[in-house]
C-alpha cells in the first residue's frame, strides 16, 4: 500500500465509530465535539479514525449521513400514506433520536458556514429529494392541484412539526404530525386558493 492510500474501516467497526460520534454529538454538541473524545467513546485510536476522516466535520457528516441507513422513498399510493411514512418512520420527525440529533446540530448549522453546507448537502439533501418525489408523484397521480407550489408544500411539514417541538416545546408523536397532514397539509395542497386582491 502506498503512502498516499489510506485504508477503509468498514462494516462493524465503522458503525460503531459513527454511533460513538453521534453520541458525542447528543452528549456535547458540534462545537465542543473533538476527535480524541469519539476516539475514547468508540474505544479506537485516534490514528484509526484519521486513517478514515480527514477531521470531525468529515466524521460528524457521514455519521448523521448513516445514521438512519440509505433514503427511503415511500410508494404507498397516496399522498397522506407516503406522508406518514417518510414522516413516522424510522429517522422521520417522530423518531426521538432523530429530533435529538437535529438539535444537537442547530447551533453548528447557525455557526459553522461549511458545517452547515455539509449538512445541507449530504443529510439534508437526500431527504428533500425522497420528500419532492413524493409530491411530484402526487401531483402525477391527480391528488395535488395544478397550481400548487410544490417547492412551499415539500418542506411546510418538517416545518410546521420543528416549530412545534423546538418553539412549543411538543413532543413529535405520530398523532400530532397526523394532525399537521390531515388539517393543514393535505387541504392545502387540495383546495383552489384563496384569490388574490
Amino acid at each position: 500500500m502506498s503512502p498516499t492510500e489510506r485504508p477503509r474501516i468498514e462494516g462493524d467497526r465503522e458503525l460503531e465509530i459513527l454511533a460513538a460520534t453521534l453520541e458525542v454529538l447528543g452528549d456535547v454538541g458540534y462545537d465542543r465535539l473533538t476527535m480524541d473524545a469519539v476516539a475514547a467513546r468508540a474505544k479506537a485510536s485516534k490514528a484509526t479514525l484519521y486513517r478514515r476522516w480527514t477531521n470531525k466535520l468529515s466524521l460528524v457528516i457521514d455519521a448523521l449521513h448513516h445514521s438512519k441507513g440509505p433514503a427511503h422513498v415511500p410508494d404507498t399510493g397516496t399522498l397522506r400514506g407516503d406522508l406518514m411514512e417518510l414522516v413516522c418512520g424510522m429517522g422521520g420527525l417522530a423518531d426521538p433520536e432523530t429530533v435529538a440529533t437535529f438539535a444537537s446540530v442547530l447551533t453548528a448549522i447557525a455557526r459553522d458556514a461549511d458545517f452547515a453546507e455539509a449538512f445541507r448537502t449530504e443529510v439534508v439533501g437526500p431527504k428533500v429529494a425522497a420528500s419532492q418525489q413524493i409530491w411530484e408523484r402526487a401531483r402525477q397521480r391527480g391528488e395535488v392541484r395544478g397550481d400548487a407550489d410544490l417547492s412551499l408544500f415539500e418542506p411546510a411539514l418538517a416545518g410546521i412539526v420543528l416549530h412545534r417541538v423546538f418553539v412549543m416545546g411538543e413532543q413529535p408523536t405520530p398523532d400530532l404530525i397526523t394532525r399537521v397532514i390531515d388539517q393543514i397539509i393535505l387541504p392545502a395542497a387540495t383546495r383552489q386558493p384563496a384569490p388574490s386582491h
